[in-house]
């Protein structure tokens, strides 16, 4: 068999590039006797073990937690005795309209209540409400401090929300005042507020 000159020119581009190939194909291809699944195997072993290793630096740190959350639930439970009680708005309200009326005949001299006035009750952040009364005495400047001091010794979670002064009587030396004292409530309390009607 004959070859010819375009042949062998041929061949010798050609045994070159075999060559070439041959040696790029044995540098890129994987040893013998390994596969691609075997490295897989190796990266997961080091991300469990980093997997691990966050586990038990979580579990380490879980008493210290436990103890935190203990701690922060005995001191809202403490906190939360102060809430009015009642079944609804209303009945928190009388039982705050009941610690007025206590307090007002602990005066010396006992103060009486002439007008009751009740409050909506509000929203007071994501947990509470908070219901109002207002209720007008007639007194003077220091049986007002003393009141108001009282109001604040209270157990329950009461605050004095906003006073009024009417104009005094010169011959007694006693003012009309109004006061509005606020109580904390549970959130159930509190109605929901609906948005306008549409018509």
């Amino acid at each position: 068999m004959n070859i010819s000159d375009r042949d062998k020119r041929a061949l010798m581009v050609l045994a070159p590039v075999l060559i070439v190939a041959a040696i790029y194909w044995a540098a890129t291809s994987a040893p013998s006797g390994s596969t691609g699944a075997a490295v897989a195997p190796v990266d997961s072993i080091q991300r469990a073990e980093k997997r691990l290793t966050y586990l038990r630096e979580s579990l380490a740190t879980l008493d210290g937690k436990e103890a935190v959350l203990k701690q922060a639930s005995l001191e809202l439970s403490e906190r939360e005795k102060g809430l009015l009680p009642g079944e609804s708005a209303a009945q928190a309200q009388a039982q705050l309209l009941q610690i007025l009326q206590r307090i007002a005949k602990a005066q010396t001299p006992p103060l009486e209540i002439r007008q009751v006035e009740m409050g909506q009750p509000r929203t007071f952040g994501d947990a509470y409400g908070v219901v109002t009364v207002s209720v007008t005495v007639d007194a003077r400047i220091d049986e007002v401090v003393n009141l108001l001091a009282s109001v604040s010794a209270q157990p329950e979670a009461v605050a004095t929300e906003e006073i009024r002064f009417g104009a005094a009587n010169e011959k007694q030396k006693t003012m009309p005042v109004r006061i509005t004292v606020s109580g904390i409530v549970p959130r159930k309390l509190v109605p929901e507020r609906k948005g306008p009607a549409a018509f």
